[in-house]
């Protein structure tokens, strides 16, 4: 098989990848995904989602032991279908602030401060309630659905926007405007309500092209480099067999930043002495592949409720029957949602340049000093309540990805480090203090039955000690394979290709020199929008021409 490109992943960046390039009829284009067709049911309702973790559609890794988390493992979801972790994830549409990508200019990488990479958001947007926003920071003729809650939400998420400005947090009708600090509800990537993944939005209207083509269950076990030149890919198929499949053009990673470094190094891509432990050759040293791993966290502040109003009710066999039954007949209700519904992003010192916390409200509680495992939906009580999740946004804790041998099946070495930084303990102490303000305040007075968690909040240690136990990843894995010029760990450059190898890129979560202030999905589609320009050779999308028709 040979094609002009080959893209090894149907996550978020690989599905806008294979809609853009192959647009061109003169282009042809194979996409390799590792799990199957997203046919599974849960995926497609947004209140399923939590039933998606450790299924079929999910890698469902584990990082080491964490030293700093009371030496937990800790579950990472990652999505093994079409469209990847947008067909897994909680549906939430978050750019981050605008100064996380002057950042990543400031570092030496050229065309990615926020002017320029904010025509590429809007490119592929088409959102629901532009007339209500500022339409000069939205899309309306983009392939993506993206939408405020349409057809249900709870009581408690307004009582959350309330007891949010009644503590100082102002409200924010728009985080993906002007400004991001403030509290509002979600924007989600939903449609009809249903989720609308990057498979849906863009693989599978271009399915019909004759120069695409997509293979399920081909697991990439590395990429083929002659002479410097990455010239092809080979993988396991569904049979147990080998293939392989030539690029005439590139390849392009697009793996996430689990895998993208994982395939580079069984590529004898990566720091020279772990390829060689695992007797890989080694094709090009490259020190900064696997590093740089960097993730948000969040823990949570609970209250019982005093009516049935919230979602834990919903978790009962016979409300969850009812529930499925009014989406089926009318696509409203409880299952039209994700079970996040609001948030506030806060700047926790005034004198800061952003938002060190993000608040994101849940319509659910984990009970009291919760132990059970927040990603398995049946060890949640149906008690009614809801919590507020401190989520850490710009992490100092800074950890790696490796490979457990030469087998492209082993899962890859995920050591996080988290909490290693006194800061980020600091951080997430003084977020829990502020969320427990706000479920203190009076618009939450009628509902709160009795708050459960921090269950001692007496002293920092003992709001420490909460939150090593019931630490979780918000799963927003990047950085392993960090975008730069003259950093001497940086793997790609700002073309996204990688150092020392012709013909080959990553395209994926992977690449951010450091971590968003807020929900990544958004951002990778972003990624994939901008690298389609730059491997066509197309000029920089600009505000005015970042619509494209939805028959692109």
């Amino acid at each position: 098989m040979k094609f002009d490109y080959i893209i090894v992943g149907a996550g978020s960046a690989g599905c806008v990848l294979a809609n853009r390039l192959s647009a061109d009829p003169a282009i042809s284009v194979l996409v390799l995904e590792a799990g199957g067709p997203d046919k599974q049911l849960e995926i497609h309702i947004p209140a399923a989602y939590a039933k998606l973790h450790g299924s079929a559609v999910d890698w469902a890794y584990w990082t080491e032991p964490q030293p700093d988390v009371d030496n937990r493992r800790m579950y990472q979801p990652r999505g093994k279908t079409l469209g990847g972790c947008s067909s897994t994830n909680a549906m939430a549409y978050v750019r981050g602030h605008r100064l996380d990508y002057d950042d990543w200019a400031a570092l030496g990488n050229t065309g990615w401060g926020y002017d320029d990479v904010l025509p590429y958001f809007i490119r592929s947007e088409h959102n629901e309630q532009i007339a209500q926003l500022d339409s000069s920071y939205h899309g309306q003729n983009g392939p993506l659905n993206v939408t405020f809650a349409q057809q249900y939400r709870t009581v408690l998420a307004t009582a959350f926007v309330t007891a949010c400005e009644q503590t100082g947090i102002r409200r924010n009708p728009d985080y993906n405007g002007a400004e991001q600090q403030g509290a509002g509800y979600f924007q989600f990537t939903i449609k009809n309500g249903r989720r609308h993944s990057a498979a849906t939005a863009f693989l599978k209207p271009a399915l019909n092209r004759p120069n695409l083509k997509v293979v399920t269950h081909a697991h990439t076990r590395r990429v083929i480099i002659q002479n410097g030149r990455a010239t092809g890919v080979e993988f396991l198929t569904g049979k147990n067999t080998t293939e392989t499949a030539e690029a005439r053009r590139e390849v392009i990673l697009s793996a996430g930043a689990f895998n993208s470094p994982q395939i580079l190094m069984l590529s004898g891509i990566g720091p020279a002495d772990t390829l060689r432990q695992q007797g890989i050759d080694v094709v090009r040293d490259l020190p900064g592949v696997g590093q740089n791993l960097q993730d948000h966290l969040f823990t949570g502040v609970s209250s019982l409720c005093t009516q049935p109003v919230s979602s834990n009710s919903v978790l009962k066999p016979l409300n969850q029957f009812k529930a499925l039954a009014q989406y089926v007949l009318s696509k409203k209700g409880p299952m039209t949602i994700s079970p996040l519904e609001a948030n506030a992003f806060i700047k926790l010192d005034p004198a800061a340049d952003r938002p060190n916390i993000q608040f994101q409200f849940a319509p659910i509680h984990l009970g009291d000093d919760y132990t059970g495992d927040m990603y398995d939906i049946t060890t949640y009580p149906t008690t009614d309540g809801y919590t507020i999740l401190p989520t850490l946004l710009k992490p100092k804790s800074v950890g790696y990805v490796s490979i457990r041998s030469a087998n492209p099946l082993d899962a890859p070495i995920i050591d996080p480090r988290y909490l290693s930084h006194d800061d980020d303990q600091r951080v997430l102490v003084e977020g829990v203090k502020k969320a427990v303000e706000v479920m203190q305040a009076e618009p939450f007075g009628s509902y709160c039955q009795r708050l459960q968690t921090p269950p001692d909040r007496s002293s920092d240690e003992a709001i420490l000690v909460h939150i090593r136990k019931q630490l979780e990843t918000v799963y927003h894995p990047v950085g392993t394979c960090k975008m730069g010029s003259a950093d001497p760990m940086a793997v790609v450059d700002p073309e996204l290709r990688v150092r020392g190898i012709d013909g080959l890129r990553v395209v994926d979560a992977s690449i951010m020199p450091t971590i968003v202030s807020g929900n990544t999905n958004a951002p990778v589609i972003m990624i994939g929008e901008k690298a389609a320009d730059l491997i066509l050779g197309r000029q920089p999308a600009s505000a005015a021409s970042a619509s494209w028709s939805r028959a692109n």
